[in-house]
């Protein structure tokens, strides 16, 4: 079947993108991808692997006419409609249809950046923006907060003016289904191709966009209602898209629990744990001779090295000879010098050191006697897996996917409680032949719950009983009435010619 891959961000393909598509893509080979991309940056040459289409998403608007005046107000009636959603707590379902009546509209005529960029588009913003009932619990917009979110949207809904929508090569009507990877603005084109082809997709997310989003909006360069806005856009999406998705594939169960709380169907979801090629690594050598613990992470308040710290005096004033090695940069200015000083007040001395962004991190993880997480989140299981990998011991506080990925192979403990912390670091220095069991048992455990092959197993599986199920195709040349059929197109249909001489 043909499947189309829809993702924002570099070329999936690229060095230092995560490499997710590209081993779905090669475990798949029975299956013909294309990549529809949402470019964050222009890529200079492609990386090899399918066929790809991309989209810039942000930066310059692409150019364009201003749609006539008897459009304009097409555009205004189903922009209104749209905005309208965004601010106003009691019409939030009229955001799908404003939404389809904008894709449907830049279809005909490809004026919808020029619109939104215009004056009217900016008169029904601020005009549905200020209007009495409107939410503006985050303050009233200013004429420059109308300027800078109107910008914002145009950019958000940019793939509705994408050249990716009928029939034909390269177009989202040919294809048997497509699966949006990671969500928000790249699950506007898989909408869109539902709506007009009644083609399915599918949703996975490692580590949910809608989250992220709110995460990243709190330290954004906008003012309080410009947030609000964009945030009830991303919102109102997330509800839609996982309202329409055929099937959902979060990356862990702690995902899944998220998606559900905005409103995903359990019925049409299914837990799909994130495969790396790190499973076929060698486990870590042999341990140092100094006892040793190993912290990795961004520096940065969420993930917490200030409780490694206090946790680490504990353990050093029972086993005086014990060192700490702390991996990672600096994401939050000042935290790195924050943390020195900490461990100066502490008196630790050269026990501690920070080392930086390590070259890799097996060398990270084989440089310890036991492994440490202290964040006061922890949304995705990659590096907790790749810990467990190298057949080290690991200690780790109990928040978002820890229990779920360690389970009983690990030590759990309380956030922000250095002496449970201390204790259970303690409890695996001074007992090898635990550190031994529970490294080993840890390794094993990632390894059958995070290969590669259970991944691809997965979606071969929901590809196949996805399309046999869903009505994608009409059985005949697509007339209007025909019934709709699953499989309804040979494999003839898609051998250039075949069908004209089949007629």
């Amino acid at each position: 079947m043909r499947v189309a891959l829809l993702t924002e961000g570099v070329h999936p393909y690229a060095r230092r993108s995560g490499g997710w598509c590209r081993r779905l893509v090669e475990g798949l080979p029975e299956h013909e991808f294309q990549l529809h991309l949402l470019a964050t940056e222009a890529s200079a040459q492609a990386p090899a692997g399918p066929e790809t289409y991309e989209l810039p998403l942000w930066g310059r608007r692409p150019g364009g006419r201003s749609p006539a005046a008897h459009r304009r107000r097409l555009y205004g009636r189903a922009y209104r409609e749209f905005v309208r959603a965004l601010v106003l707590p009691g019409e939030r379902a009229s955001f799908a249809p404003g939404l389809y009546r904008l894709a449907e509209l830049a279809r005909q005529d490809g004026a919808l950046s020029a619109f939104l960029a215009s004056g009217h588009a900016q008169r029904i913003l601020e005009r549905e923006w200020r209007a009495p009932g409107a939410d503006t619990a985050a303050g009233q917009p200013l004429v420059r907060d109308v300027l800078v979110a109107g910008d914002l949207l145009e950019q958000c809904l940019r793939p509705l003016t994408a050249p990716w929508y009928g029939e034909g090569p390269g177009r989202l009507g040919s294809v048997d289904l497509c699966h949006v990877v990671g969500g928000g603005p790249a699950a506007l084109p898989a909408l869109v191709a539902k709506q007009l082809h009644g083609v399915p997709f599918v949703v996975t997310e490692h580590g949910l966009h809608l989250r992220e989003q709110y995460r990243s909006y709190r330290s954004a360069p906008y003012r309080w209602p410009v947030r609000a806005l964009l945030l009830s856009f991303f919102r109102l999406l997330t509800e839609e898209t996982y309202r329409q998705a055929a099937v959902l594939t979060p990356g862990s169960a702690y995902d899944q629990r998220w998606q559900q709380h905005c409103g995903a169907d359990p019925a049409r979801t299914r837990v799909v744990h994130e495969g790396t090629e790190a499973v076929g690594r060698a486990a870590a050598g042999a341990e140092p001779e100094r006892p040793t613990l190993v912290w990795a992470g961004a520096l940065e308040p969420g993930r917490d090295a200030e409780l490694m710290l206090h946790a680490f005096a504990g353990v050093r004033a029972e086993l005086p000879e014990a060192r700490l090695l702390v991996h990672g940069e600096e994401s939050a200015p000042g935290y790195l010098a924050h943390c020195q000083e900490v461990a100066a007040r502490l008196g630790l001395g050269s026990s501690v050191t920070f080392a930086g962004r390590p070259r890799g991190l097996a060398q990270a993880w084989a440089a310890g006697t036991v492994v440490v997480f202290t964040g006061l989140t922890q949304r995705s299981p990659r590096l907790l897996a790749d810990a467990m990998l190298s057949g080290r011991a690991v200690v780790t506080t109990e928040v978002g996917v820890a229990r779920e990925v360690v389970g009983p192979t690990g030590l759990l403990v309380p956030p922000r409680s250095p002496q449970a912390l201390a204790a259970a670091c303690l409890a695996l220095l001074r007992d090898e032949e635990r550190r031994a069991r529970l490294g080993l048992a840890g390794r094993l455990r990632a390894q059958e719950r995070f290969a590669v092959e259970p991944v691809v197993t997965a979606f071969r599986e929901i590809y196949l009983e996805l399309v046999s199920h869903w009505p994608a195709f009409p059985a005949g040349d697509g007339s209007a009435g025909e019934p709709l059929r699953p499989f309804a197109r040979p494999a003839e249909y898609w051998v250039a010619g075949a069908l004209a001489e089949a007629h």
